[in-house]
């Protein structure tokens, strides 16, 4: 973990030092005071505080390459053979998400999930199987379902190069691990864009709590961002006041500048989420759904070239389906699921903007650069439309 530092949110004030000069590191959505929705995050605000959860990447950079692979492991065993019950859910299809219909038919995952560019899908499916095959206890089987997301990185990285080697993908698998997880520009993130901005890696997690200390809950979310739309934080029209959004000419505006060009709509996202209550596909679908209020709040409208998925898991052992016949399960009733959908649709939310709060501006295989978005801007903005809802008379901030 790094060192923290505790800045007096007067920092955050008109006329004060700019918060990118005081910070080598970009922030966090939280550590600039932007607190979405009423529920607490857990320890690492993460999808790792989901109990068992790990979280690799490999990041792949070289002459016009920016791209990567991440890895989310939804438990420390041998995930084919004690699988977690797990549900996708497509908001729009234009996207190459590999394994989809074993999963809507089994209800179930039997490897991790990889995240990764569009026409490296293929070569990061083949690449896990490998992987897992020579684990210790794999050498009877036949067939497996490998489960990979992509969103198209090629704005950013020569795409048709295909980057993506076994290497990274077994660098990926074992160098997952729990805790904070890195966002931004990172694995499967290094060469995303959201918004007309850096987008990325980004996560963020909600605790249920419970009269009864040992049934509560956690839910967490990572996204890979790389979609369109008109930016909101926290209900400001970030995008709008920034001239950075699609369909400007519909709109009767013009941005008046040297480049008059617009962010493009189309794009994709992956939402991977991730909880310890012990649900069943049904109702982990019925969970995946509420990730997409959560995207709607950033600003999404999942065009028509947006893959917009969510992949559900719970990692709870009473419904994991293991070798045999029968089973006893424990699951969640109904009636019991609505805090665990606030707590989806507040964790995606989050995450979205994390990756791009955390993302740095990167520069493509033409020269051609994505920016970053501005932290300072950003913040008049939200203070203009009282957006910042501190809790405290101090912010962490990250360094």
């Amino acid at each position: 973990m790094r060192p923290r530092t505790w800045v007096l949110s007067l920092v955050l004030s008109a006329g004060a030092i700019p918060l990118d000069a005081q910070m080598p590191e970009r922030p966090r959505a939280r550590e600039i005071g932007v607190i979405i929705g009423v529920l607490p995050t857990g320890a690492a605000n993460a999808i790792t505080d989901v109990r068992g959860v790990r979280v690799g990447h490999a990041t792949v950079r070289a002459t016009g390459v920016n791209t990567g692979v991440t890895a989310i492991l939804p438990h420390g065993g041998n995930i084919f053979r004690d699988r977690p019950p797990a549900a996708i859910v497509v908001g729009n299809g234009f996207g190459k998400l590999l394994g989809v219909t074993q999963v809507r038919e089994l209800g179930e995952l039997e490897t991790p999930i990889l995240l990764t560019c569009t026409l490296c899908v293929w070569r990061a499916a083949d690449a896990m199987v490998t992987w897992l095959l020579a684990q210790p206890g794999m050498e009877e089987v036949r067939s497996i379902n490998p489960v990979v997301g992509e969103t198209n990185d090629g704005g950013l990285s020569d795409i048709r190069n295909r980057p993506i080697t076994p290497d990274d993908v077994v660098r990926a698998l074992e160098s997952a691990s729990s805790g904070p997880v890195e966002e931004g520009a990172v694995g499967a993130g290094a060469g995303t864009s959201a918004f007309g901005w850096k987008g990325g890696i980004g996560t963020s997690s909600r605790i249920i709590r419970s009269d009864d200390a040992n049934t509560g809950y956690t839910v967490g979310v990572l996204v890979q961002s790389n979609f369109g739309g008109v930016l909101t934080i926290n209900g400001a029209p970030v995008g709008r006041e920034l001239g950075r959004f699609p369909f400007q000419r519909e709109a009767g505006v013009g941005r008046g500048g040297v480049d008059d060009s617009e962010p493009s709509p189309d794009g994709s996202i992956m939402m991977v989420v991730a909880t310890d209550a012990p649900l069943d596909a049904r109702n982990l679908e019925r969970l995946a759904t509420r990730a997409l209020v959560g995207l709607a709040r950033t600003g999404a409208t999942m065009s028509n070239g947006s893959g917009d998925y969510v992949i559900a898991f719970s990692t709870a052992e009473s419904v994991r389906r293991r070798d045999g016949r029968t089973r006893t399960v424990e699951d969640l009733s109904n009636d019991a699921i609505s805090p665990l959908f606030q707590a989806v649709a507040e964790a995606t939310e989050e995450a979205v903007y994390n990756s791009l709060f955390k993302a740095t501006s990167t520069t493509g295989p033409r020269g051609n650069t994505v920016e970053a978005i501005p932290i300072d801007q950003t913040l008049e903005i939200l203070r203009k439309y009282n957006a910042l809802n501190w809790d405290t008379r101090v912010a962490p901030i990250r360094r």
